[in-house]
């Protein structure tokens, strides 16, 4: 069974959050598209340029995130990114989408802004990074220290260092979803 997945980000992003989640969908022979707010190219926080490389798709727009046809999003971190793109009312609407559907929502680093942002961690367990960890209570989840914590379809990640113990939560999350 193919699974897909949108990795939704903007400018300054953290290189290595995105960087690693896209190759290891790719290896797993996921679909991947990777969002910007109008699809155009975006650089991340050291410089790696969206779209990646000459076989990347071309980058997808937040008006193309329809909930129902994803598996996941994976919500990258890097301070500058989620802070811009939790002010979009179209990623928060996908988001709280994809929570409603029951799909995963995985949140990395400080990807977990804009889960807070479209609300979908209220009564949830989740761990957070530090610099954002005050907003994740403030949203309504009670937080634990942690690496990664599983919650239903919410997965949340405290650090890009635990992006592999991350990205097997979200196969398996998904796998167990369409099981």
């Amino acid at each position: 069974m193919s699974h897909s997945a949108a990795i939704v980000t903007g400018p300054g992003f953290q290189d290595h959050d995105v960087v690693y989640t896209y190759y290891r969908l790719i290896e797993e022979g996921w679909d991947v598209a990777v969002a910007t707010k109008d699809g155009d190219p975006v650089i991340g926080k050291y410089g790696v340029p969206l779209p990646m490389d000459k076989t990347a798709k071309p980058l997808i727009a937040f008006d193309d995130l329809v909930d129902g046809e994803w598996d996941a999003v994976i919500l990258t971190g890097g301070h500058e990114a989620p802070d811009r793109i939790r002010q979009d009312k179209r990623v928060l609407e996908f988001v709280a989408g994809m929570d409603n559907a029951g799909k995963v929502v995985a949140g990395l680093c400080h990807g977990p802004w804009i889960m807070v942002s479209a609300g979908v961690l209220r009564g949830r367990t989740a761990c957070a990074y530090i610099g954002l960890r005050d907003d994740v209570i403030n949203a309504g989840a009670t937080v634990v220290d942690s690496d990664v914590i599983v919650d239903g379809n919410i997965i949340t990640c405290s650090y890009y260092a635990y992006v592999g113990v991350f990205m097997r939560a979200v196969f398996e999350t998904v796998e167990k979803l369409a099981a």
